[in-house]
């Protein structure tokens, strides 16, 4: 199959071993070892910024909101997201402040409930038993099979020989590619247990019945390893990557659209820019939306098989998210240093499924994130004595419930409809009065409140449905592509990859669409101490050193328009 390639532009010399769409997490973790090896890296990026999901924005001059970097699993000394970083020689570039670990990272509130969930699986249990105590046997049975199968993950993972392990485990096989819920069920939970385990489904997007046990397993595991935030936000994790990614012989261009994948012949040979312009490369990475790189960027039909594109087109999303990001002239007292998860009602499932059955007539949940407590004393984060924190719940999937036919990256108008505002409007103020029902009163003392919706994401991230979290149901539940497309050339990284959610899974899908191009096993050598590249050939941090400068690229770096604090 061949896709036409005209263009009003001439093409550019091959000056290109490699060309990444779109520059989040795993985009740039993929390009830095694949320039860290001596590849010619380009990574094309439409937004104004690296890092997808995990950039920041800044308001005011005072106030740094992130838009994805939450919090962050797996950063101590046996870490993943460590190693990630120690392979390219920026380790020492990110420092990771622990949440409290000990006393609880996550807060469960439901009507009847209260769990402040701590680190190691063994402590989760006991908690869990606790709060849950007529779910006992449920739990253990849980937990078990929870460990296992995130042992063998990972073992896996790291190039460990699983094969005896998987023989030692016939459980887990059964269960592992199950859904969470079917998991529930075989455990005998209450409703009540339920809510509780799945309470910090806002990581991944999916309720019981739409998300694999192992998806669920392997991101509690993530997080239950110990909970951090990185020192400066999230900004800062994206400027070390693109710091090696430059200090290797790569190049970042932001504010460079890319229009097509083009594919002669079964194989990727570049991309066509939305200016016309035209640049080859023998291998094309996609970390744009999945969905998107398929249908549109692909053409669909014209470069893979016809059941691919039916599976991709009919496939739906994860939720979709709303985020309130508030500032106040004041701290809020007796905050934890931790997320809070608070749900409307014992029966997640229930509530959730009347929400995109009826719309949002209430907040079905609410999720809180404290960065002014996660990075206490950051000049970046709030002035002293200021809060800064976010709002977020999941919303029902859809253009229709934002009063709009069409989404922005689709061209379709949506910041001053009638409609949108209203709606806009109206869940702002319900989660905001929700907040204070759970916090304590703080309208008062507001002195920046901002709401990004679904369209929002989506014109930022040009993100299928508006949802940071991926696919949901790509032919079955928690199937998902791997990194290989089937196309010679042609590969996709990102939040819709079988490597899962977060900074974490898409660094790991990084990682392993590095190894496939490289022939290596990235993850494992990195994580047993090894480093790719020359660390002598990263750039030095001047005074004023600033990672949402960096984060545009050096072409761009002095450009007008950067957001500065203070």
């Amino acid at each position: 199959m061949t896709t036409e390639v005209a263009s009003g532009r001439k093409a550019r010399p091959d000056r290109y071993d490699a060309i990444i769409v779109g520059s989040g997490i795993g985009g740039l973790v993929c390009g830095g070892y694949l320039a860290a090896d001596g590849r010619r890296v380009l990574v094309l990026e439409q937004h104004d910024v690296a890092g997808g999901n995990a950039h920041v924005f800044r308001r005011r001059r005072r106030y740094e909101f992130d838009v994805g970097t939450h919090y962050l699993g797996d950063c101590g000394e046996d870490g993943i997201i460590p190693a990630v970083l120690s392979g390219l020689g920026v380790g020492d570039r990110v420092r990771f402040r622990p949440m409290d670990n000990e006393r609880g990272f996550d807060r469960v509130i439901t009507p009847t409930v209260t769990l402040d969930v701590p680190a190691g699986w063994d402590n989760y249990r006991d908690r869990l038993k606790r709060a849950l105590p007529g779910e006992a046997a449920g739990i253990d049975r849980f937990i078990d099979l929870a460990k296992t199968t995130t042992a063998l993950s990972r073992a896996s993972l790291l190039g460990e020989p699983v094969i005896d392990l998987y023989r030692a485990s016939p459980e887990v096989t059964r269960w592992s590619r199950r859904s969470l819920g079917a998991v529930f069920d075989h455990c005998g939970f209450s409703a009540r247990a339920r809510t509780v385990l799945a309470a910090q489904f806002g990581n991944y997007g999916a309720l019981p019945a739409d998300v694999s046990f192992s998806v669920h397993a392997n991101l509690m595991d993530h997080y239950l390893r110990g909970a951090y935030y990185p020192e400066g936000g999230g900004q800062v994790l994206v400027a070390a990557l693109v710091e090696a990614l430059e200090g290797y012989g790569g190049e970042l261009r932001t504010r460079t659209s890319v229009a097509r994948i083009l594919v002669e012949d079964d194989t990727a040979v570049g991309v066509e820019l939305t200016d016309g312009e035209r640049i080859t490369a023998p291998l094309v990475i996609s970390n744009a939306d999945y969905r998107r790189t398929v249908l549109d960027l692909c053409g669909g039909e014209a470069v893979f098989p016809s059941h691919l594109v039916r599976q991709t087109r009919e496939a739906t999303m994860r939720f979709p998210l709303t985020a309130v990001y508030v500032a106040l002239d004041t701290e809020l007292p007796d905050t934890p240093n931790a997320n809070i998860w608070w749900h409307a009602d014992d029966d997640l499932e229930r509530t959730h499924a009347r929400m995109i059955e009826e719309g949002m007539r209430e907040i079905p949940q609410l999720i809180f994130s404290f960065a002014s407590v996660k990075d206490a004393g950051a000049p970046n984060v709030c002035p002293p004595g200021h809060s800064n924190f976010q709002l977020m719940t999941v919303c029902p999937p859809g253009h229709a419930f934002w009063g709009v036919d069409k989404g922005p990256a689709d061209g379709g108008p949506y910041r001053r409809n009638a409609a949108y505002v209203a709606r806009k409007k109206q869940v702002t103020e319900a989660m905001v009065a929700t907040a204070e029902e759970v916090v304590g009163p703080f309208r008062d003392h507001i002195t920046h409140l901002e709401t990004a919706t679904p369209l929002t994401n989506e014109r930022y991230i040009r993100a299928s449905g508006g949802t940071p979290y991926g696919l949901a149901n790509w032919g079955g539940v928690g199937k998902r592509p791997d990194v290989r497309t089937g196309v010679e050339g042609l590969y996709v990284v990102g939040q819709s990859t079988r490597y899962g959610s977060g900074v974490g899974g898409a660094a790991t899908g990084g990682m392993v669409c590095a190894s496939h191009v490289l022939g290596r096993r990235l993850l494992a050598e990195v994580h047993r101490g090894a480093v790719v590249g020359d660390p002598s050939l990263l750039p030095d941090r001047g005074p004023g050193w600033d990672p949402l400068r960096v984060s545009r690229g050096r072409a761009r770096r002095e450009a007008k328009g950067l957001a500065r604090i203070g």
